[in-house]
C-alpha cells in the first residue's frame, strides 16, 4: 500500500494535527506529512522551524515522515507517486474549503483521491491561528501543541 499524504502549513503544528497523523497512519499504514508554502498566510514561523517543529512532535512514530514543497500538492504528489491525500474536518467551514480545494486537485490531477477525517472532538475548535493569538497574550498553550511549540512560542 502507498503511504497517504497529509499536508497543511503548520504554522504551528499543532496537537489536532498529530492526532490526525496518527489517526491517518493507523488507516493506511504510512503517512507522509507534507509542508506546504501557502502564500495567502503570514507565517509566525519559518519554512526550516514548522519542518524541524513536525519532526520533532512526530519522531518515533514508525511510517510517518515529513517533508516540505514550495510548488502545487498535485505536483508534489505526481512527483513522488502519491495517489490519496487526508484532510481533516473540524467544522462545516472547514467541509466548504477542504471540498473546493478536493475539487481543484481532482482537476490538477483526476487520480488523486481526497480522504476527509473528522477531528477528535477534543480539538474541533483547534487552529494554529488560535494557538497563535492566545500566545501572543500569554497564555499557556501547552494542552494544544507538542513542547517544542509551546517553547518556541513562549520565546517568540
Amino acid at each position: 500500500m502507498k503511504p497517504v499524504v497529509f499536508s497543511g502549513s503548520f504554522d504551528p503544528v499543532t496537537n489536532g494535527h498529530i492526532d490526525l497523523i496518527k489517526r491517518a497512519r493507523t488507516i493506511f499504514g504510512a503517512v507522509v506529512v507534507v509542508l506546504c508554502y501557502n502564500a495567502t498566510k503570514q507565517a509566525r514561523f519559518d519554512v526550516q522551524e514548522r519542518v524541524d517543529f513536525l519532526k520533532e512532535a512526530l519522531a518515533g512514530l514508525a511510517n510517518v515522515t515529513v517533508d516540505s514543497t514550495p510548488g502545487l500538492l498535485t505536483d508534489y504528489m505526481k512527483a513522488h507517486g502519491y495517489t490519496t491525500l487526508v484532510r481533516g474536518l473540524r467544522s462545516a467551514h472547514d467541509w466548504n474549503h477542504e471540498r473546493t480545494n478536493a475539487y481543484f486537485n481532482k482537476q490538477f490531477d483526476p487520480d488523486l483521491e481526497t480522504i476527509f477525517l473528522p477531528a477528535n472532538e477534543k480539538y474541533q475548535f483547534l487552529s494554529s491561528s488560535a494557538v497563535k493569538e492566545a500566545a501572543s497574550y500569554g497564555a499557556d498553550i501547552s494542552a494544544w501543541v507538542p513542547p517544542c511549540v509551546a517553547k518556541a512560542l513562549k520565546n517568540k
